[in-house]
Parts: C-alpha cells; sequence; structure tokens
C-alpha cells in the first residue's frame, strides 16, 4: 500500500480513508518513515526481529507459500519479548516469514509442495517466534497453498485446485483447503482479531496482537459492499475496506474500554505494486506513492517511505506529525524501552527506540544516525539527513530503469539530496564525492559490524554478497558501468562475512 493511498498523507487522493484519517486526528503521523524492504517479507522479518533483513539468510526476493522458516531459532522477537513481560501474543494474517511443513519423505517441503502432508503438524511457526496464539497462512495470498493453519495444524485439507487469472483478482493455481476462500479471508481475519480483543480485554491482562493484512496486495478482492466505492478501481476499492477493517479493530478497542492504555499502529511494509494499474489510476488524478519516485520493489522512496500512523492517547498528544526519519525495525527497541528494559547485544541490532518522539520531547540530534534500504534485487541505499546514496544504477526493482540494458551508460551509483530533490529526478553523486564516501564508509561499518547500533560486533546470517559496494569501494567516484553488474553476481566481487 502506497504512501499516496491514506489521504490524511496525501491531499490530492482520491481514495477517502476516513478511518485511517480519524485515527490521524487521535495520534501521530510520521512523514518521514521507511520499511526496511521495498518487498514484504523482508521487511517483515525487519519488524518483528529488530535487524536488518538482509543480515538474514534472505539476501533478495521474498519466501514462497513452502518456504521454510526465515527467523533464526532463538532470535528475540517483539513478541517474544512482550511475553516475557506478561504479555499475551498473537499472530493473526499473512504469515510470509516461512515455517516448516510435514512432509511425505521426511525432507523439506519442495517448491511445488508436492510432497508435503497437510495433515501432519506445522512446526517453526509463529510459536517459535514467541506467540502465543496464532492464526493464518504461509505467503501472500497469491501464493500456493492456499491452507489456514491454527496453532501448528492445518484447519482442513486441500479438496481442490484453484487459479485465478483475472486482471486484478489473480492468483497462482494451487491446493486449496475446503473452508478457504480468497474473497473471505481478509473478513475472516478482521472477525478473528476483533474477536481476540474483545477476549483479551475481558481479561484485564496486557496482550500484543500482530495482524498482518493480505490486503491490499493481489488478488484484490474487495467485497460486494466496497465495489465501485472509491470511485476509481477496484485496487482503491480495496484500499477502502483496509481502511474498514483498521475501523473496526477501533471500534473494538474503544467498546472494551482497552483504547486509552492501548499502542495501536498502523503501517504496511512496502510501496504500492504495478498490478493496481498506475495508468488508469493516474488518469483518475490518484498516484499511490504521492511525490515520490517508483513503487514497490524499487530502491527509491516509492518503494520503501510506507504510512506509519500510530494512536496512544494517554502518550502521544492528538494530531502530532513527525518529520523524524524512522524505521519499522524500531519496533522492538521501542518495546524494550516501554516495558523498561534493555536488549541484549544479539538482538535488535538495527533497532532504535521512537518512544521519545510518541512522548512529544524534544531531541538534539536525530534517533537513527542512518538508515539502510533495500530492493528486490539486493540493491542497497543508505539515508543520513538529506542524504540517500543508492549503490546501483537504476531502480533495483521494477521500475525504469531497471537492470540490464535500461541502465547502459548511466553512473553506477546515485546521491541525491532529498531535501531539495524530494522526487529523487537529479544524480549529483559526481558533485559531492565527500559525502559519497562518508556513506559508503558508513555502509561498510555497518554490515562489518553485524549492526548499525552501539553494542557489541555480530555476525551476519551467511555472508553478505555486496559485489557492486566492493566495486565502488575499489574505483574512483565518476567511473561509469553497466548495473548489470549488481548484486547477485558469483565473479569478482567480495563477501563482508560474519
Amino acid at each position: 500500500m502506497g504512501y499516496g493511498d491514506v489521504s490524511c498523507l496525501n491531499e490530492y487522493s482520491k481514495i477517502r480513508t476516513g478511518h485511517l484519517d480519524r485515527m490521524a486526528a487521535a495520534g501521530m503521523i510520521f512523514e518521514d518513515a521507511h520499511a526496511t524492504s521495498a518487498v514484504c517479507t523482508p521487511s517483515r522479518y525487519s519488524i518483528l526481529t529488530g535487524r536488518y533483513n538482509w543480515r538474514s539468510r534472505l539476501k533478495k526476493g521474498v519466501l514462497a507459500g513452502y518456504s521454510t522458516r526465515l527467523i533464526e531459532p532463538g532470535r528475540m522477537t517483539v513478541a517474544s519479548l512482550l511475553k516475557k513481560y506478561g504479555y499475551h501474543t498473537a499472530m493473526i494474517g499473512k504469515w510470509h516469514l516461512g515455517w516448516d511443513w510435514a512432509t511425505t519423505d521426511s525432507n523439506p517441503a519442495n517448491a511445488d509442495g508436492e510432497n508435503v502432508d497437510f495433515s501432519g503438524p506445522v512446526t517453526n511457526g509463529p510459536d517459535s517466534c514467541g506467540f502465543d496464539y496464532y492464526y493464518g497462512h504461509c505467503g501472500s495470498l497469491d501464493m500456493p497453498p492456499y491452507v489456514y493453519v491454527e496453532n501448528g495444524k492445518a484447519t482442513a485439507q486441500p479438496d481442490r485446485i484453484t487459479e485465478d487469472t483475472g486482471k486484478f483478482t489473480w492468483w497462482r493455481k494451487g491446493p486449496t483447503a475446503s473452508d478457504f476462500r480468497h474473497e473471505d479471508v481478509l473478513p475472516n481475519f478482521t472477525q478473528r482479531s476483533v474477536r481476540y480483543i474483545e477476549e483479551r480485554a475481558a481479561t484485564g491482562e496486557p496482550f500484543f496482537l500482530y495482524l498482518p493484512l493480505p490486503a491490499p496486495h493481489t488478488p484484490i478482492l474487495p467485497t460486494p459492499e466496497f465495489r465501485g466505492k472509491s470511485g476509481t478501481n477496484p485496487y482503491g476499492d480495496f484500499c477502502l475496506q483496509v481502511d474498514d477493517v483498521l475501523g473496526r479493530i477501533m471500534d473494538a478497542l474503544n467498546r472494551t474500554g482497552a483504547a486509552n492504555n492501548t499502542i495501536l499502529i498502523f503501517t504496511t511494509d512496502n510501496g504500492c505494486s504495478p498490478e493496481v494499474d498506475f495508468g488508469q489510476l493516474a488518469d483518475l488524478g490518484h498516484h499511490p506513492s504521492y511525490v515520490f519516485r517508483g513503487h514497490k520493489a524499487d530502491i527509491y522512496e516509492g518503494g520503501h517511505r510506507i504510512p506509519l500512523i500510530i494512536r496512544w492517547p494517554e502518550v502521544i498528544h492528538p494530531g502530532s506529525v513527525s518529520a523524524e526519519t524512522v524505521c519499522l525495525c524500531d519496533l522492538l527497541a521501542t518495546c524494550a524501552d516501554i516495558v523498561g528494559t534493555d536488549l541484549p547485544d544479539d538482538a535488535g541490532e538495527d533497532s532504535v527506540s521512537n518512544l521519545p518522539v510518541w512522548q512529544g520531547k524534544s531531541i538534539d540530534s536525530s534517533l537513527r544516525e542512518a538508515t539502510i534500504h533495500h530492493s528486490v534485487d539486493g540493491s542497497f541505499a543508505i539515508r543520513k539527513g538529506k542524504w540517500k546514496l543508492e549503490m546501483c544504477a537504476g531502480s533495483g526493482g521494477w521500475s525504469y530503469p531497471r537492470k540490464g540494458e535500461e541502465c547502459e551508460g548511466l553512473p553506477p551509483i546515485q546521491l541525491y539530496n532529498l531535501e531539495a530533490d524530494t522526487a529523487e529526478q537529479k544524480n549529483i553523486y559526481n558533485e559531492h564525492p565527500e559525502v559519497v564516501e562518508d556513506l559508503k564508509a558508513l555502509l561498510t561499518r555497518y554490515v562489518e559490524n553485524g549492526r548499525s547500533t552501539p553494542g557489541a560486533r555480530q555476525g551476519n546470517t551467511g555472508p553478505v554478497e555486496w559485489e557492486q559496494l566492493w566495486w565502488m569501494l575499489t574505483r574512483k567516484p565518476g567511473a561509469v558501468s553497466n548495473c548489470g553488474a549488481g548484486y547477485g553476481g558469483r565473479g569478482t566481487g567480495a563477501s563482508l562475512d560474519k
């Protein structure tokens, strides 16, 4: 979901998200918030672990529906931290961080799932990451298998193969359980989440609900009451249904008396996908990325600058707006700050507490020294203040210019002054070699130290292979190369290991 899809963030938005606007009026808007990645699996890893996604085994792309667990055994998560401090923890929704399906041959699940035994136990899922309860599906809603899993057990067995090839409604062909209808998934998660809030609020005990929605990702399936409601296209209608989910969550908190001392966070894990038909929306005057360049998958701002709205009536002043650069990996350190504990050195290596900003305190300098961004193909960028250095020639993702011929003749890196050039239109890397060198050195230190926060040096999970970064570190600014020699190559290059 793009930054521009929320009407309180985009004065020109054609999608009027009334519930999100209401939440913002009662809480705080963040104008410069970022997911760690421009795609979903890596962003979700960072949200829960407080660690940059590229430190995990996943160096680019996303997981699939049969993928094994991504979060490392024993790694602290937001859920495991809060559970330790007396919170009941639950995950309801799209997991997309891998779990281990039972199989017929004792091997991990095949990519096509042919050896999966859906009657067997599901292990190493959310329950191994600190969640007392979970209910959801493994991948995106367009990735098979289409099976609900509740606390390590499929709720029903697949009894058919389904597929949809519609422009907006498509999903990949795969086994589908008897109780699974794609159109019902979002309402199902909403109802279960409302019921969870009601049940937990009745106990008077603290709770943490992680509700990762499958929407407005493909398949774009607004229910009948939302079709045509936005005045745009099915994507706009689906965004309004997401807005309605938020409204139902707020109503549940208000109805149960839990609203005042509950922290409610709404955010997204990356920018808007081109599957929504940008041209059609633009003709109607709507731009999901607002004024930012690029979209989902890209290293540009449209890929990872995302909506972030937080309501906490007991602490956050209504109608607050923050221009502080924050990152979703900051949630773990913020929660630790709230419960009054320090993170150990081997947890939340890239997480910085945002609590002072929530509390409206004056701070002498930026919370974060710098922030690293990551695209779908594994390209890196580093942001410090107004400067953003992108270690690739193109988008690093799906928008023009893409890796290969579209990047021929372009400088191999990009430097933008986001204060003067929010839309990232003028590459000024050759005009500020001192800034380029400073940011490259900082980026390298963050990788080699296994962390970007103070603390003991840590290891990365597997080598962080940075062919293009190495290439740039050994050549003078001003060199020009085809960006086809970017991340992922196996020829010359260097690995910054553990």
